[in-house]
This record gives structure tokens, sequence and C-alpha cells, in this order.
């Protein structure tokens, strides 16, 4: 029988390494309901993209930017629709890997597992440094305590994670609250200076622009993958994740669409000229307030985007342990309701190595942003190559998860460049998976040198 989202009972006979039927490690419902739900997802998605992506689209666009993010709204439908049909299928912590694991073996899914664990990471003091910039600007805070500023960001979403994603859920319910209220604020201030005749020629520099503020859009609406790693944590997950989805995607939606019109509207030609556009916008309604509410957001942001994303690593850390991809010391906490503080702090401590070559390259961050999204790219493949063999064919959710996985790849092939740290973290998962067949050769007479894997994964492993 299918469910809803279009699994088929089949995949149970594929293995299941650590999930049972339902899909959870232990899987009891946790706590997290659609509010605080949807609040992680919009957080997840609406990052610091605000602060840089309508100025940057519109200059290579102009007015037509408009329509990139159009189009990648809906191309953020079959991307978006098939995590929320998984996530709900299977909650468990180990999200995209535990996919890989069912449908393409243990050595993809230690794969996915460390592209994320240890490669997405590297965005992590991004945002921080991002924030950091941001509020130093507009406070006339000296730049040379930003290093400060940055690694205070880090402290609050580590402080509230280590109680459990339940009061970190709450805490980014108040952090989407206030990141919604200051954008629909910074949008009604600007909102009186929209000319008409900024919006012409509509198209100055030709569809070749509105390709590029396509792919810069694309990033903007990547995050869906993390609801996965938290799956395990809604008290329903069939009913809540698909909704919690829904909503998100329309929220992130609207906010980016009527961002942009705004700033082509009222900006007009100068929208891609400043270094900070969302402030340049905020500033025609009232430059004192406008000011301050910028700094809010790029605040708020960071804060929002680390909680969420603390919430995901932590989890995933705990249930690549619990299949033996990292030191079994660090599974506790995996199961449904469990607090990872070892995974957490093992997070804690793959944030700081990151930090450290950020300030080692004085603040450089485009090669940090390198090695995240070509990480999350192979990551969004993967997931949705699993999706197509386990969903059933012929289903609303097979048909999302196929033209996702056509989207996805196309992505790999324009990230090609970048994709070293990825193939070297797959080198790495696939040297686990060799010292693992040879190892047990190594035996002394009568003892072998290692513990039995665990017979859960047994059947998919690679």
């Amino acid at each position: 029988m299918a469910g809803f989202d279009g699994t088929t009972s089949d995949t149970r006979e594929r293995g299941v390494g650590a999930l049972g039927e339902t899909g959870g490690v232990n899987h009891k419902g946790g706590g997290l309901g659609l509010v605080q739900g949807t609040a992680l997802y919009v957080a997840s998605v609406l990052g610091t993209g605000l602060l840089v992506l309508p100025g940057l689209a519109a200059e290579v666009a102009g007015p037509a930017s408009i329509l990139a993010v159009i189009a990648v709204i809906g191309l953020s439908i079959p991307l978006a629709g098939t995590f929320a049909a998984l996530a709900a299928r299977y909650p468990d912590p180990g999200g995209v890997a535990s996919y890989a694991r069912r449908a393409l073996g243990g050595t993809m899914a230690r794969m996915t597992g460390y592209w994320f664990m240890f490669g997405v990471a590297a965005g992590a003091p991004v945002v921080a440094v991002l924030g950091a910039e941001y509020v130093a600007a507009i406070a006339a805070i000296d730049r040379s305590m930003v290093p400060v500023l940055a690694a205070s960001f880090f402290l609050p979403p580590f402080a509230a994670n280590a109680f459990g994603v339940r009061v970190a859920g709450w805490m980014q319910f108040v952090l989407t609250a206030l990141l919604l209220a200051v954008v629909v604020s910074v949008v009604a201030l600007a909102a009186p200076a929209v000319e008409p005749q900024n919006f012409e020629p509509f198209l100055p520099h030709g569809w070749a622009g509105v390709g590029t503020a396509i792919s810069l859009f694309v990033w903007a609406f990547a995050g869906w993958e993390v609801g996965t790693h938290i799956s395990g944590e809604f008290r329903d997950p069939r009913r809540i994740i698909p909704l919690a989805t829904a909503i998100a995607l329309v929220i992130t939606g609207a906010c980016y669409l009527v961002l942009q019109i705004v700033t082509v509207g009222a900006l007009g030609p100068a929208a891609g000229e400043g270094q900070v556009p969302l402030l340049d916008l905020a500033r025609l309604g009232s430059p004192v307030v406008g000011a301050a509410a910028v700094g809010a957001i790029a605040g708020i942001v960071a804060l929002g985007v680390l909680n969420a994303y603390l919430a995901a690593f932590a989890k995933l850390g705990a249930s690549l342990a619990e299949n033996r991809d990292l030191p079994r010391w660090f599974a506790k906490g995996a199961e449904s309701g469990g607090v990872p503080r070892r995974a957490l702090a093992l997070t804690g401590g793959v944030f700081a190595i990151w930090f450290a070559l950020m300030l080692a390259s004085d603040l450089d961050l485009t090669g940090f942003i390198l090695v995240h999204t070509s990480c999350m790219v192979s990551i969004y493949a993967v997931g949705m190559i699993a999706a197509v063999r386990l969903l059933r064919r012929g289903t609303a959710g097979w048909w999302l998860a196929l033209v996702a996985a056509v989207l996805c790849l196309a992505l790999v092939a324009l990230a090609w460049a970048s994709l070293l740290p990825a193939v070297a973290l797959a080198l790495a998962a696939v040297a686990v998976t060799v010292w693992r067949r040879i190892r047990p050769r190594k035996t002394h007479a009568g003892r072998a040198d290692i513990v039995e894997p665990d017979p859960r994964a047994a059947s998919i492993e690679s």
C-alpha cells in the first residue's frame, strides 16, 4: 500500500538501518507543533539572502528580476514537496543520509552525512560574520570587533539547543516572528517611494540577465533539508510536516517577491549599486528607524539560521554515530525527544575549526561559501535520487522527486568547479567502507579486532 506521499511498503525490504517501520530511531513523537515547525522551516530558508540578493538580482536583471523570484518559487515546490514527503513518511534524525541509506546503501548515506556534518558546516561562520558585519556597520562599531560579534552569535543558539529542540523551537518562533515583523516594516517604509517608471525598461539585460538572477535566488530558497533531521521531533510528522512546509513556502516566497518588487520600484537603477541594498531601501522611509530595522534583521537572521541548523547538525551527528559512521560515543540523544548534547559539542568543534580558518583568511567568505554550496548541491542530488527510488512510481510524490532530481543534477553540473571539498568528503566515506571490509581480516586466532556491526544496518551496509 502507498502512503499519501507515494511511498511503497516494499521499501522495507531494502533495509532500514537504524530506522524503524515509521522511520524514526525509537520514534515516539516529539514535542514540536505546527507553529514551532513552521518557524524552523522559515528560518532555514529565509536567511542571509534577504540582506544582499534583492539588490544583486536587480543589478543583473533589472525589473525582470521579479520574474526570477517567481521562477525560483516554482522550482522550489518539487524540492520542498519531496523533502516533506520523505520527512513525513520516515521521521529520522539522519535526514537525507537516512533516505540514502534506504535507497542507495551505507556508503552513499555516509557521504551524505559527511557532506552535511563537515561541509555544509562551513557556512555557519559565514552567517555569523555577515550578521556581525551588518551590525558593526549600522552601530558604528570598529570592524576589528567583527570576529567578537560573530562569535557571540553562536552562544544563544548553542544554549537553546543544549536544552533540546523543543526549547530551540520556541526560540525560533520568537526570532521568526521578529524577522517577519521587521521585513514588513521595511517594506511599509519604502513602499511610498515606489515609482512606476522604475519598472521600465522591464528587460534591460535580456533573458540572460533573468537566468543569472534565477541562479542567485536558487541559493536563497535552499534550506528545505534542515527539517528532515528534526522530523522525528514533531508530534505528528505525517500531518504537521507537509503543512509546515507549505506554509513556509508561501511565507518565504511572499517575502522575497514583495521585497524584490519594492526594491526595484523604489530604488530603480540604483538598486544594485550599494553594498547594503536593504539598508538603502529602509532609509527611504526613515533614515534612523530604517537603519535600526536592518540591524535588527541582520542579527535576527544570523541567530535564526544558526539556531535552525544547529538542531539539524546535532541530530544528524547522533544518527551517524548510531550507524557507526562516527564514534558511537556521540550517539546519545539520537532517539526522538532525546537531547544530543555530545553531537552538539562535536558540531561546536567543527564550527570552531571553520571559524578559526576564516579568521586566518582575514574574514574572506568566498572559499567557505563554495565549500558550503558544493556540499549542499551534492546532498540535494543524492536526496532526490533516493526519493525517486523510495516513492511509488507514477504517484504525485514520485513525479515531484523526478523533476527535483533533474534540477539538482543540473545544479551539480553548474557547480562542478567548486566540487573538490565534496569529492574529498566522499572519498573519506569510501575509505571508511574499505576499512570496514579489510579490518575483519586482521584478526588474531579466535578473536576479531572489531565489534560486530549493528544488525539493523547490516542488510544495507555497503
